[in-house]
Order: C-alpha cells, then structure tokens, then sequence
C-alpha cells in the first residue's frame, strides 16, 4: 500500500494562499527549494487539485529552460516533469504533459492508487486534500509555516467531521524563520 503526503507551505495563521490566491509570502529559501526537490524526488505519483495544477502547469513545464531559473529552480522543474500526475477537476477538458485528468469521485481514486504498490504519494491543494483527510486517507502532513500572518484566504486544513490525531516525527528550521513540522496520521 502506496503512503501519501499533504504538504505545502502555510502561513503562521494557517493559508496555503492569502486573499486573491496570492502566494508571493511562500517563496522559498534555496534550502526549502532544495528540501522540496528531495521531498519530490521520493513521490511515485503527485495529486492535484484544479487551482493547484494550474499554477504547477503554468511554471514548471518550461522552467528548466529559463535563463533566469536557478540551479535549485532547474532541478525542481525536471523533477516535476518526469513525476506521473494525477489531476482531479470537474471543469478541466484535458491536462497535457506527464499528466491524467480524473473527472469522477477523487476520493474513490486516491483510494485505488494507495491499494497500488509503488512509491509515495503526495497531494497538494487544500479542497483535494480536504477530501483525503475527512476519508483518512492521508499517512502524512509536512507543514512548512512561513513567519506571516496573512488574515484570510484559502486555509491549509479543512472542516473535518472527526479528529485526526498525530504524532511529530520530525521538526527542522530554514533560513528566514521557516519551520517544517512532520506528523503521520495515528492509526
């Protein structure tokens, strides 16, 4: 059984975007770039929601090619590229690249994915993942929280009909007053 990861950079307040979808106050450091590069190096298969894949699919495909990209920048974009994609939309026609477009139950999919053997999972999107969490399907949270207090926005976590209990596995700090907390789901 595949293990799968919620894990996205989150304001101190709790938002994974301000207000308007603005993430401009999550730009990492080269050492939060290069812990994410590691992080998606492991996945087997990344899960997206629509506003995520869109902003994923509208940087990453050509990003390696940039003059201006940086090393870091480069790695992460070729990375992203080659990692199996799935995207759960209900308004999308189509995805391109290294990517499936799912129309149906997200939830019944991830489901069938984690039945799957092969590498790890990750998730990303706060209505995707929302999902996940209320069907317990997440093994895994790695909040990266960013010093800023945003006031609003879309929230990392999302209403849950029962509590999940975890237990921190690991905490790390990065430049800028960035910290990393990881939990796994108690069973």
């Amino acid at each position: 059984m595949r293990k799968l990861t919620y894990m996205m950079n989150v304001s101190l307040d709790g938002y994974i975007a301000a207000r308007g979808d603005d993430i401009s106050w999550g730009v990492p450091s080269v050492e939060l770039h290069q812990w994410y590069n590691d992080r998606a190096r492991e996945s087997g298969v990344s899960l997206y929601g629509r506003k995520l894949w869109e902003l994923m699919s509208g940087h990453w495909p050509t990003a390696d090619q940039d003059p201006d990209s940086t090393p870091v920048e480069v790695e992460f974009a070729r990375i992203w590229q080659r990692t199996p994609k799935v995207v759960f939309s209900t308004t999308l026609d189509e995805v391109s690249g290294n990517a499936r477009l799912v129309k149906g139950d997200a939830v019944e999919e991830i489901t069938r994915l984690k039945a799957e053997d092969g590498a790890p999972m990750e998730i990303g999107g706060a209505t995707l993942a929302g999902a996940a969490m209320r069907a317990g399907l997440i093994d895994e949270y790695h909040v990266v929280t960013h010093p800023v207090l945003v006031g609003g926005g879309t929230p990392f976590f999302s209403a849950l009909d029962n509590w999940v209990n975890l237990r921190l596995v690991e905490t790390k700090t990065f430049p800028d007053g960035v910290t990393m907390s990881h939990y796994e789901a108690k069973r």
